[in-house]
This record gives C-alpha cells, sequence and structure tokens, in this order.
C-alpha cells in the first residue's frame, strides 16, 4: 500500500475515534503493510486481520483493541506501543521488537514470538496459552497473572521477570533463565523445570518450594543417600507444603 493512501486511511480513522460523520473505521483486512511507517499511529480497535506487517514502524503506535488476527508482525518495530487488548491470535512477532510495551489482558494465544524482544514489557493478564516463545527475551517484563498454559519457554530468558500468580502449567522451560524472577503464587504443575544454573535466585512461595522439594526427596529415597539427609528433606517438605503428602 502507498504511504499516501495509508495517510487518508489513518486520517479518517482518527476522525472516526473522533465521531466525526466524516471518520470511517480503518480497515486494513489482508493488506500489505510490509515496512510501512506507522510511527506513532493512531489504530485504536482497527480491523487489521491477516495484515501484512513484516518489518514495519509502529513504534509508540496505539493499536489498543486492534484486530490483529494471524497479522505477520514478523521484524516490526513496537517499541512503546499501546496494545492493551488487542487480538493477536496465531499472529507472528517472531524477532519482534516489543521492548516497554504495553500488552495487558492482550490475547496472543498461538502466537509466534519467537526471537522477539519484550524486555520491560507489560504484560500483566495477558494470554499466552501454547504460544511459541523460544529464545525471547522478557527480561524484567511485567506477567502477572499471565496465561503461559503450553507454553514453549526454551531457551527463553526470564531473568528478574514478575510471573507472580501466572499460570504456567504444562510450560516447558527447558534452558530458561529464571534468575530473579518472581514465581510466588505461580502454577506450575506438570511444566518442565529448569535444573541448570540459570533457575538460581528465583523468589518462590511455600507451594512451589515444597513441590521441589518433594521431587528432591522422592530422587533421593530411591538413591544411595543418607538416611539422615533424607530425615531432613521430610521435615522441609512438610513444613513447606503441607497439602503435598503422596505417602513421604
Amino acid at each position: 500500500m502507498e504511504q499516501e493512501q495509508l495517510a487518508k486511511i489513518l486520517e479518517a480513522h482518527k476522525l472516526w475515534l473522533q465521531g466525526s460523520a466524516d471518520g470511517v473505521e480503518a480497515d486494513l483486512i489482508s493488506a500489505d503493510l510490509e515496512d510501512a511507517s506507522l510511527k506513532g499511529a493512531d489504530l485504536i480497535g482497527a480491523n487489521l486481520i491477516g495484515a501484512n506487517l513484516r518489518s514495519a514502524n509502529l513504534r509508540s503506535a496505539n493499536l489498543e483493541g486492534a484486530n490483529l488476527i494471524g497479522a505477520d508482525l514478523k521484524g516490526a518495530d513496537l517499541e512503546g506501543a499501546n496494545l492493551i487488548g488487542a487480538n493477536l491470535i496465531s499472529a507472528d512477532l517472531e524477532g519482534a521488537n516489543l521492548i516497554g510495551a504495553n500488552l495487558i489482558s492482550a490475547d496472543l494465544r498461538g502466537a509466534n514470538l519467537r526471537y522477539a524482544n519484550l524486555e520491560g514489557a507489560n504484560l500483566e493478564d495477558v494470554n499466552l496459552g501454547s504460544a511459541n516463545l523460544k529464545d525471547v527475551n522478557l527480561g524484567s517484563a511485567n506477567l502477572k497473572g499471565a496465561n503461559l498454559r503450553r507454553a514453549s519457554l526454551e531457551c527463553a530468558n526470564l531473568r528478574s521477570a514478575d510471573l507472580e500468580g501466572a499460570d504456567l502449567r504444562r510450560a516447558n522451560l527447558r534452558g530458561a533463565s529464571l534468575e530473579g524472577a518472581n514465581l510466588k503464587g505461580a502454577n506450575l504443575d506438570l511444566s518442565c523445570w529448569p535444573l541448570w544454573c540459570g533457575s538460581l535466585g528465583v523468589k518462590a512461595d511455600e507451594a512451589l518450594v515444597g513441590q521441589l522439594l518433594f521431587h528432591a526427596f522422592d530422587l533421593a529415597k530411591h538413591s544411595d543417600v543418607n538416611i539422615k539427609t533424607i530425615a531432613k528433606m521430610k521435615k522441609l517438605i512438610n513444613k513447606s507444603s503441607p497439602v503435598i503428602k503422596h505417602g513421604i
């Protein structure tokens, strides 16, 4: 799409948002906007289903409530963009720049965010169920209450990320870096916990500590470990998580 035509659509959309009779809601379904300059553009509630936004400049753009289902945003620059409540189901955001972006309550189910940079982004209450987050940078990101069920977080950077109350059931955290991350109240049932130095320094609650201790205790019980050590572990488990018994 030519930049001149795009500018007219954006102006008409702006008038529509202001309630002007001359305004027209932006309909950019399947539009070819590759490499387009949309820096600071006002696209609140715009329809961008299946749009091609590869390498587009969307810095500080307002996409609150926009419909971006299946959109191609590979390599797009969305630094500081407002994506509150945006629909990004199955969108392709591989390698996209989302540093400091606001994605509160956005829907990213099944989205591809591999290699994307979301450092310091606000993803509170975001839905990332079954999303591809391999090698993603989520350092210092806010993921409070986020849905990450069945998400792939292999080799992801989650250093100092806030995952309080997040749902990580069946999530794959293999090779992920969790140093300094806050996992208090998070649900990690049936997930893959990274057993390497990258998971040191994690902040957890008693329930999670109890779960991890239980597995360590079970391993010790079936291995050649000193009986006194096992007894100490059992005491710690019962103290930290009395709910977890399972015959120990």
